[in-house]
């Protein structure tokens, strides 16, 4: 009996359901997407009549409302704060709870957040000697963060700087982290930067899909990799310098006051990490028998001690030290003593040329206006002293803006105005004290000469000059390319067009002189022809032909221009003598003549070329009358040559006589 009481509640709450009345919903676990709209309902709810329905205490909060029988989202579903979302629904009738229903919600994960980097530019500090494949910045420095907690990232960097991909690269798709893939090189890559991308998306096409970028850039650092250099060098590859080794020419029985002037230029060294720039120490080690020569610690000029008696070569092994005494390196410094009697210098050019920039300031280097890439030299030769001769020193006596250091020109102010300006250069040998004088012309431009190699800094001392080394092979100073390819394309045709004009040229003027030749031979093919004009051997050599200038010939050496013949006398034909024929045929005046001579033979009937007895010396192409029984035929057609007429004409000042 007891236990039917029990179950009479029960049996009752079943039947009250079976008769629908209490709540119920036709499902308690469901899905949203985040970001759903909270408009639309979740679920209807069964409210039997005389019940009404609310929130449990455990529902999530503020996260539903009910309105009607219909369950809503109150708020906007989001992963990243919530993944499961509870309603908890009480079926009341009065104060009494009926039923009891619980409603899960899952919230699904939506791409909806961009990757984001901690920074916008992260500027790190590479050491030029760091080795390959080390880790330059880790993973956890680069790597972006993503809201999206599912989310997995794809890095990809990309170079902002041309070639700077060929150093770094990342260590993986999913791991930004920077790897060094190629030694550095602080001389063409002094820093580089990267932009790096990262992708929430494996695929670059797919949708949703959210990116982040950031920029690296990567500063190189200098370490002290190489010793000093000795300048002007050259390069051998991108990191070893061949030291250049120096010259000079002493008088014997004299100390020169001064530093020596040595060939390329003075002792002058740098240290081969242009980052670091120690100062250098320059001292003697070897080769200074009994201290003839002293070198200056700071500046490297070498100055001589005492007078050498006798003719000798002196080998000297200079040694260039950095401040920090890290590294070190030496060349040979070679000085020749020489006999001198007392000969006077000379300049080989009456006018040098120069050029420099407008704005210039004091103490910068001349540029030859021939070659701007290197600096003006103005060097006087000594007979006895063939290459160079350390006694001589120079100076500008006349312009106050300019002045001499060595045999360079350097500024002396701060260049103001443009144009030309001129100087007198004033060589002066300090044993003999022979002087000579030429003029330098420097043309200041507002566009500044454009040299192809970087000068050092100029060091302290009277005979420092500043250098030009030679170009980087691998484009940090790329050689000496001074003109494109386009514009050497654009050089050919123009030269191609001037041959082409030369050729035309040539035709009409050997036409206008052997025109009624070629007429006249038309009507007796079976004559035989005159070969005067077809020089074989001439012909053959034209093609090995050296098309460099001849040097103009010296004045003791010059032929005397022949004294320009008087015009004939009307009532008198002008006829010049024929010299005896030395052909085969006999004298004829057709005979065959060579054209070269280098006397003036005015024999009838050819032309010939007359040259000088040097070769630079000028030539002249001579039209000599034809013969008389040429003379007829010639002039039926109305050529040159024709009678006392044509020689007159081809006697007087400017016709026929062409002057090389």
């Amino acid at each position: 009996m007891g236990t039917w009481v029990l179950l009479l509640p029960l049996l009752f709450a079943a039947v009250a359901q079976a008769q629908g009345t209490v709540c119920s919903v036709n499902k308690t676990s469901l899905t949203v997407k985040e970001n759903t709209n909270p408009g639309e309902p979740l679920l209807d709810i069964y409210v039997p009549e005389g019940q009404q329905v609310t929130l449990g205490p455990s529902s999530t909060l503020f996260a539903f409302r009910i309105q009607g029988n219909q369950l809503f989202l109150n708020v906007t579903p989001d992963y990243e704060a919530n993944t499961m979302l509870l309603a908890h629904l009480e079926c009341r009738s009065g104060d009494a709870v009926v039923t009891q229903l619980k409603v899960f919600v899952s919230v699904l994960d939506v791409n909806d957040n961009p990757p984001r980097f901690p920074y916008e530019t992260k500027v790190w500090e590479v050491p030029e000697d760091t080795r390959v494949n080390t880790t330059v910045i880790s993973e956890t420095e680069l790597e972006a963060q993503d809201q999206d907690k599912d989310d997995v990232l794809f890095y990809t960097l990309q170079e902002v700087t041309l070639g700077a991909s060929s150093f770094f690269s990342l260590v993986g798709v999913n791991r930004p982290a920077l790897r060094l893939d190629r030694s550095l090189d602080l001389e063409r890559w002094p820093n580089m930067t990267f932009r790096l991308l990262a992708r929430d998306t494996q695929e670059e096409t797919t949708e949703p899909r959210h990116t982040a970028t950031a920029t690296l850039v990567l500063e190189v650092q200098p370490v002290d990799l190489r010793p000093p250099w000795f300048l002007p060098c050259s390069y051998s590859d991108a990191f070893v310098c061949i030291h250049a080794q120096y010259r000079g020419a002493v008088p014997t029985g004299h100390r020169l006051p001064g530093p020596l002037i040595l060939h390329p230029g003075p002792v002058y060294a740098v240290d081969g990490d242009r980052g670091i720039d120690q100062p250098i120490k320059y001292s003697i080690i070897s080769g200074n028998e009994d201290s003839t020569f002293s070198i200056s610690a700071d500046s490297g000029n070498l100055t001589m001690t005492k007078s050498i008696p006798n003719a000798k070569t002196f080998l000297l092994v200079v040694k260039g030290e950095q401040a920090d005494n890290a590294r070190y390196s030496v060349t040979q410094v070679t000085v020749e003593a020489q006999n001198a009697n007392g000969s006077v210098p000379h300049f080989t050019q009456s006018l040098y040329r120069g050029t420099v920039g407008l704005g210039s300031g004091v103490g910068v280097v001349i540029k030859d206006a021939a070659d701007p890439s290197q600096p003006l030299r103005i060097r006087a030769q000594d007979p006895e002293f063939p290459d160079l001769n350390s006694a001589i020193t120079y100076q500008i006596t006349n312009n106050s803006n300019f002045r001499m250091e060595g045999e360079v020109v350097l500024t002396a102010a701060s260049l103001e105005h443009a144009g030309v300006f001129y100087a007198e250069v004033k060589a002066n040998n300090t044993v003999t004290s022979g002087t000579a004088a030429t003029v330098v012309e420097i043309q200041v431009s507002e566009q500044e000469p454009s040299p192809t190699g970087t000068s050092p800094p100029t060091s302290p001392g009277s005979s420092r000059s500043t250098w030009t080394p030679e170009g980087r092979p691998d484009g940090g100073q790329a050689g000496d390319r001074r003109f494109s390819e386009g514009e050497m394309a654009v050089l050919g045709g123009v030269l191609g067009a001037a041959l082409l004009l030369a050729l035309i040229a040539l035709t009409v003027l050997v036409y206008k002189h052997y025109g009624h030749r070629l007429i006249c031979s038309s009507g007796r093919v079976l004559e035989p022809q005159p070969q005067g004009f077809d020089n074989q051997a001439f012909l053959n050599d034209s093609d090995d032909a050296n098309w460099a200038p001849a040097p103009s010939p010296s004045p003791s050496h010059a032929q005397p221009e022949p004294p320009e013949p008087k015009p004939p006398s009307p009532e008198t034909p002008r006829r010049v003598p024929e010299a005896p024929a030395t052909a085969a045929d006999g004298g004829s005046p057709a005979a065959v003549r060579s054209i070269l001579t280098k006397e003036r033979r005015p024999e009838g009937g050819y032309k010939a070329v007359w040259f000088g007895e040097d070769i630079g010396a000028e030539a002249d192409v001579v039209v000599l009358n034809t013969p008389a029984s040429e003379a007829g035929g010639a002039g039926d057609s109305g050529s040159e040559g024709s009678g006392d007429e044509a020689a007159d004409a081809q006697d007087a000042p400017g016709t026929d006589s062409i002057h090389f």
